[in-house]
């Protein structure tokens, strides 16, 4: 009598998932051969990011390159503007460059001291818009408000030397230079009051300052009122008027 075939166990009723046989042979992969199958399907997309990667790394180093080409070329040509003409035509070729702002300075001082007060004026304003901050910043403010007083428009530049005296955000230089101003001021208007006042603030900021023996002499100058309500006696310094 022949054995029936045992028939193969049917699925339990409902159980409706679906099974995906494993792929032995991938399984059965070294990770060398994995790492070849990901190459050989995947290969050009890396080669091409990688690409793109270095083609920024390499434009971002050129524009750094010649950035900085840029700026030396500029400092050389500031180097060698040795005259006023020469630094007038740096700062029409480099108008919003730092170095045009240390550029105009250099005009500013020259004009102020060839007694060219209002292009003075004009030549510092013009730096103190290029040179925000720093010690050259500072130097600009200091000589508009001279530059001011030279043109003979003292109130403007008396007002601009009480702001920097009294700024504690100025630096300290600029603050003691600004004092001592107004203290030389006052000694010419015979304000022996104000002289003391500005020349304290000057030993005051710094007592070791060169600035404080020329504030010593303008006290000297000051002699007091003989009685109550007296103007003081001046002995305007030498080139006072």
């Amino acid at each position: 009598m022949t054995t029936p075939a045992t028939p193969s166990s049917p699925s339990p009723a409902g159980d409706k998932r679906n099974f995906v046989p494993v792929d032995e042979t991938y399984a059965a992969l070294t990770l060398e051969d994995r790492m070849r199958l990901f190459w050989l399907k995947n290969g050009k997309t890396v080669v091409a990011f990688v690409i793109v990667v270095l083609v920024g790394v390499i434009a971002k180093g050129g524009w750094d390159y010649l950035a900085a080409q840029k700026e030396l070329e500029i400092g050389r040509e500031y180097a060698a503007a040795g005259t006023p003409a020469k630094l007038q035509a740096f700062v029409a070729a480099h108008p919003d460059h730092v170095l045009a702002g240390v550029a105009r300075l250099s005009l500013a001082d020259e004009a102020y001291a060839a007694n060219r007060s209002i292009e003075a004026v004009a030549s510092y304003e013009q730096a103190m818009g290029i040179i925000k901050t720093g010690p050259l910043a500072s130097r600009a403010k200091l000589g508009v408000a001279m530059a001011k007083l030279q043109a003979g428009n003292k109130p403007e530049g008396e007002a601009a030397l009480k702001l920097l005296a009294a700024d504690p955000a100025e630096l300290k230089g600029t603050r003691i230079e600004a004092a001592y101003q107004l203290a030389s001021l006052a000694s010419v208007a015979g304000k022996a009051d104000d002289v003391k006042k500005y020349s304290d603030q000057v030993m005051q900021l710094d007592a070791n300052s060169p600035w404080v023996q020329r504030a010593m002499m303008l006290r000297a100058t000051i002699t007091a009122p003989v009685s109550a309500g007296a103007e003081p006696a001046v002995k305007l310094p030498p080139g006072g008027k």
